[in-house]
């Protein structure tokens, strides 16, 4: 692998921010630690295509440590923190990320990945498993196993297993709880306030904020935005999340009435064109639009560009655009995941348990190699129940356990 970041004199902040990551993240050091001797990944080679933050370079250094050869690129084209890169490539770690890469720097990144021929394969947002299963079919049979770390990706590989095509076992660690249940709702949903605050530092408080999409990462922006005196507006197609909304105590109407009344908006759904530019058109002068699903799809960006009168960088991550109404609309991020373009990402102590799961599903597919079926599965209930015990440990938090009595009642039918 050709190993390309942007600056390598940037390591040793890298290694300091590193360092201060790893204090957050005792689960996965906790993993560190107690394999390190048995160095269960010996000789396996991992390809990882994720964010490239301090929070994977915590999780990059424990697949070493546990034996590991590791190929890394970035998921994101504007997501990789270059110190942070810098850091790992001192470090010996085959890296191929910088931050403001182009489309075909982005997946020639990816490729270079798909080239080392990885055993096991570790991927946010499905872009690695979708150039294997397309591209490098041949580079896919050698596969072990792999894992997916978003929503968007777990829908993508599930479409694959539908049709028959997927080729490896892959470990859907979004669906782990002490993934989803933290990651997508607390991490998304304070990084996410955070890029929008970073972005135009404008008051939350008293606006409509327009929440596209009531999953998991929904409703942590929800609840956040709430929290700072937003009035939240929830738009969804899921009846089911919508009523639920509605219980949670939030306004739930349509995108298309949304958008004649908020303020700023925020789409979270995994799917394209949530808000398209006939909806743009019915904004206020001076709405905000932001976007905290994986890909850049989700806001029609490509037709606000095209016809747009002019548009003029009013800041770092802020995109003024002036429509031929002479109506002004700002979008954050060039439409890609605000909370990683405009801000770090989720906290560490979040990301300790999404990076422990993907450590352990690492060690659980060497283990069960030729074992398992080619489809998607979610992570054994054992791993997330561990993961939790130890993150509750470091937070010096104990809880009950059930007596012998207690057991036997809950398993009788008497």
């Amino acid at each position: 692998m050709e190993s390309r970041i942007k600056n390598p004199g940037l390591a040793e902040k890298g290694k300091l921010t590193l360092e201060w990551a790893e204090r957050l993240m005792p689960v996965t050091l906790g993993l560190r630690k107690e394999y390190d001797a048995a160095k269960p990944l010996n000789g396996i080679r991992i390809g990882a295509v994720l964010h490239v933050t301090k929070e994977t370079g915590v999780l990059i250094r424990t697949l070493k440590t546990l034996g590991a050869n590791v190929y890394l690129a970035g998921s994101n084209p504007l997501s990789t923190q270059d110190d942070i890169a810098a850091a790992l490539y001192s470090e010996g770690i085959n890296i191929c990320a910088w931050r403001g890469q182009t489309s075909s720097e982005y997946f020639g990144c990816i490729e270079e990945v798909v080239l080392s021929e990885p055993d096991i394969v570790i991927d946010d947002g499905a872009d690695l498993h979708a150039m294997l299963h397309g591209k490098h079919m041949e580079m896919a049979a050698k596969v072990i196993g792999g894992t997916e770390e978003t929503t968007t990706g777990v829908i993508r590989l599930k479409a694959l297993e539908k049709e028959g095509k997927l080729m490896y076992p892959v470990i859907a660690v979004n669906n782990a709880y002490t993934k989803h249940l933290f990651d997508n709702r607390y991490g998304t949903g304070q990084s996410t306030v955070d890029g929008v605050l970073r972005s135009t530092n404008v008051l939350i408080a008293g606006k409509k904020i327009v929440v596209a999409g009531y999953g998991w990462v929904g409703r942590g922006i929800a609840m956040r935005m709430r929290g700072m005196g937003g009035n939240v507006i929830v738009t969804e197609v899921d009846p089911i999340r919508a009523l639920e909304a509605v219980m949670d105590g939030y306004t739930v109407m349509s995108i298309h009435k949304a958008v004649e009344i908020g303020d700023i908006f925020i789409t979270a759904t995994g799917d394209k064109d949530v808000i398209s530019y006939e909806d743009v058109l019915k904004m206020k002068n001076g709405a905000i639009l932001a976007n905290a699903g994986h890909f850049n799809v989700e806001i029609d960006v490509e037709t606000l560009e095209a016809k747009a009168s002019s548009k003029r960088v009013i800041r770092e991550n802020l995109t003024e655009y002036t429509l031929e109404s002479g109506k002004k609309i700002y979008l954050l991020a060039e439409g890609r995941l605000v909370n990683l373009v405009a801000a770090e990402g989720h906290p560490s102590e979040v990301m300790d348990m999404s990076f422990a799961n993907q450590a352990l599903a690492a060690i659980y597919l060497t283990r069960n190699r030729g074992k398992l079926e080619r489809k998607v599965y979610n992570p054994p209930l054992e791993i997330d129940r561990e993961i939790a015990s130890r993150k509750l440990v470091s937070m010096g938090i104990e809880i009950d356990t059930l007596t012998e009595e207690q057991t036997k009642y809950l398993s009788s039918w008497k």
